[in-house]
């Protein structure tokens, strides 16, 4: 029997290289973006659809689980991005990276639970990044809302393990060709009051040009191990960087 794969956030990035990754490999893949397009993944297939979602709104994600029916692996992958001097980030802007990163990965897992938990199977995969495996300077914020998730998904892997649900961790390194920069809510520039401009300089000077990096089908290999893994894995670094930095802890 064919299985069915739920991912958030398939419209670039990681979450459309997983979702082509499964298709490829026989899977029936319900994409999920804010603003629905399925041309960029081919189009609306048999085995393929593509839903609208929100994982900030309550009543998006109920309307997602109403219209996808049962699946066998849920992968939380939408986020947002969030980098600059923490002094100079708005409140608002560390509230709305925590209810993207965090709290929309636990109201996903919520809302799945309860259908795995009766079948006595599945598999949620969440996506992290290696700032779980690393301190990175001007990433406090953004470290903070995928550090939760760690925490959370270690502790939920031992509270549904005992109904035969799996929890699993990716932890991607740094892709210069994801549109993570694109993503973050506010202008790096912005975020660089007084002196933090030079300090950045070198920094961001590395990032242009990384030693290693993750490739975007890095991840959606890591994911494909994560649901596959029968050794009890937790966590799957993604990516030589992420894979230096967790040999390195």
């Amino acid at each position: 029997m064919t299985k069915t794969i739920l991912i958030t956030g398939t419209s670039s990035g990681y979450g459309k290289a997983t979702a082509e990754h499964f298709l490829l490999n026989g899977w029936n893949v319900i994409a999920t973006m804010r603003r629905p397009a399925p041309e960029v993944l081919g189009g609306e297939s048999g085995r393929l659809r593509v839903l609208p979602l929100d994982v900030t709104d309550p009543t998006s994600i109920a309307a997602l689980i109403d219209a996808a029916g049962p699946i066998d692996v849920l992968v939380n992958n939408a986020g947002v991005g969030g980098v600059g001097a923490f002094e100079a980030m708005p409140m608002s802007l560390i509230r709305q990276l925590i209810e993207t990163n965090t709290i929309g990965v636990m109201a996903m897992c919520q809302a799945v639970i309860p259908r795995m938990r009766e079948r006595g199977a599945g598999t949620i995969v969440n996506v992290t990044s290696s700032v779980a495996l690393g301190e990175f300077p001007l990433a406090a914020a953004y470290t903070a809302s995928k550090w939760a998730v760690e925490g959370f998904s270690g502790s939920l892997a031992h509270e549904l393990g005992y109904f035969g649900v799996r929890v699993k961790l990716v932890e991607p390194g740094y892709a210069p060709t994801t549109r993570f920069g694109a993503n973050a809510i506010v202008p790096l520039e912005d975020l660089l009051p007084g002196d933090y401009a030079t300090f950045a300089e070198p920094i961001l000077e590395a990032f242009a040009t990384p030693a290693m990096t993750t490739q975007e089908s890095d991840v959606a290999q890591a994911v494909w191990a994560a649901v596959h893994d029968t050794a009890g894995q937790l966590r799957f670094p993604a990516g030589a960087d992420a894979l230096a930095l967790a040999q390195a802890r």
